[in-house]
């Protein structure tokens, strides 16, 4: 059904785009959406440490994340949502690799970045404990099978860390 005005949508055919929802009333193709989130590999000025959290009574290490809210782009999200959740300033970020979560409909873009120190604090209502590891460890510690550990050893690997 249409989001604006609740008649329901039927298939119609949009040029190159194929078979594509259509509403008759509001007279509009109505593309499909989806969440957009980002993910944070987080180093340290010396690119020797990065910072792992857990969230919601897990004991998995995963890495910042967070949606990006209606009039944000990535760059922005990323800045506040690892402020909100770990009190650090990112000093520099470089885009890793983006994946589609079928799961929550969220398309997460991962970024590398680069904090400028390490005294974190973590806020108690997003994040329930964060620690530095070594790169080493990092990648022994991150939860398995994950989209974290799926970008977190694209970051390492593109830049020759494993």
């Amino acid at each position: 059904f249409c989001s604006v005005c609740g008649t329901k949508l039927h298939k119609k055919l949009c040029g190159d785009e194929g078979m594509v929802q259509f509403c008759d009333t509001c007279n509009e193709f109505k593309f499909p959406t989806f969440n957009s989130a980002v993910s944070t590999v987080i180093f340290n000025q010396n690119k020797d440490k990065l910072l792992l959290i857990q969230q919601y009574g897990r004991k998995d290490n995963i890495l910042v994340a967070g949606y990006i809210n209606k009039g944000e782009i990535p760059q922005e999200a990323l800045q506040r949502e690892i402020m909100e959740e770990v009190s650090l300033k990112a000093i520099s970020w470089n885009y890793n690799h983006s994946i589609y979560f079928e799961k929550s409909n969220t398309l997460i873009h991962n970024f590398i970045v680069i904090v400028e120190d390490e005294d974190y604090t973590i806020k108690e209502n997003e994040v329930d404990k964060a620690d530095w590891f070594t790169i080493d460890d990092a990648v022994k510690y991150i939860k398995p099978n994950s989209l974290a550990k799926t970008f977190l050893t694209k970051a390492l690997k593109d830049r020759g860390y494993i």
